[in-house]
């Protein structure tokens, strides 16, 4: 990590399988298992992880613009993400068979757009493992609520 970018990645587990597991990291996929996840859509989005579609998120007091920037549907999705003036970057999630579930990578690589954004950059590093660990036993949780546990 430099000072003002951060590259992530970690793996969780899934008790679904790949196909059905993609589903949950769409922009409106999401908004089934991610607390406050309200993703807007300045433009109907017919099928929301098409390459292009754009959307905007509001968390923490700020505002992030999403592109989807590419996907190979019921496996993976990259997002270009920027808070303007904070911080842009690439987040990627894809979705691999794993004993009956699927092992899911999440990428992040972020750069600060100033200097006072590289403070957040660290403290978002130094977290990422709980934060992964927050979607596991979210997505654990959701999973179980639908007949469908984690298999473990």
């Amino acid at each position: 990590m430099t000072e003002s970018r951060v590259r992530l990645t970690g793996s969780i587990r899934v008790g679904l399988p790949p196909e059905e597991a993609f589903g949950l990291f769409t922009p409106n996929g999401e908004r089934a298992w991610a607390h406050g996840w309200a993703p807007e859509f300045p433009s109907p989005a017919a099928d929301d992880s098409e390459p292009g579609t754009a959307f905007v998120t509001r968390h923490g007091g700020q505002t992030a613009i999403w592109t989807v920037a590419g996907r190979e549907p019921g496996r993976s999705i990259r997002y270009v993400s920027t808070v303007p003036g904070r911080r842009t970057g690439l987040i990627t999630v894809t979705c691999t068979e794993a004993d009956g579930g699927s092992a899911v990578t999440v990428s992040y690589d972020l750069t600060a757009l100033d200097s006072s954004a590289r403070a957040d950059l660290r403290r978002f590093a130094g977290e990422y493992p709980e934060f992964l660990a927050h979607w596991e036993r979210a997505l654990a949780d959701l999973t179980k609520s639908i007949g469908k546990p984690l298999n473990s």
